[in-house]
């Protein structure tokens, strides 16, 4: 399965938090599955570090390489994706998590989020 982490989950993945839930480790470590960060999580990330805002505990160029480093692939922001946004209801506010929804609905690939509002979406969100 093609998973595309939220910002929360994957940093609770990288730093060991105990914030992130027994059943998105199991996803995360079942080598059947592919693991995605979007580029809108770093963005996310090196946004909020920079401002000292979001409680985010490492930079986004420390994200990247401990993303890599954990085997997780990039999913950049394209054009098409974009555009899906637009077609989306307004679940959610966030810029940042309508992305990520665009980007796994568009692709196709499963969301794996600990963001209730994102399971509103489609049942191909993951809620955990």
């Amino acid at each position: 399965m093609r998973l595309l982490l939220d910002t929360h989950i994957a940093l609770w993945a990288i730093t060991d938090s105990p914030a992130l839930p027994v059943e998105a480790r199991r996803y995360i470590l079942a080598p059947q599955n592919e693991i995605f960060i979007s580029a809108a999580s770093i963005w996310e990330i090196s946004i909020k570090h920079g401002l000292g805002r979001g409680n985010m505990p490492v930079s986004g160029g420390e994200a990247v390489e401990y993303f890599a480093q954990a085997g997780y692939m990039t999913l950049d922001i394209s054009t098409q994706h974009a555009v899906f946004v637009e077609s989306l209801p307004p679940h959610h506010a966030d810029p940042f998590d309508r992305m990520l929804v665009a980007q796994a609905l568009s692709e196709p690939m499963r969301l794996l989020t600990h963001d209730k509002a994102l399971s509103a979406y489609s049942d191909t969100v993951i809620l955990v």
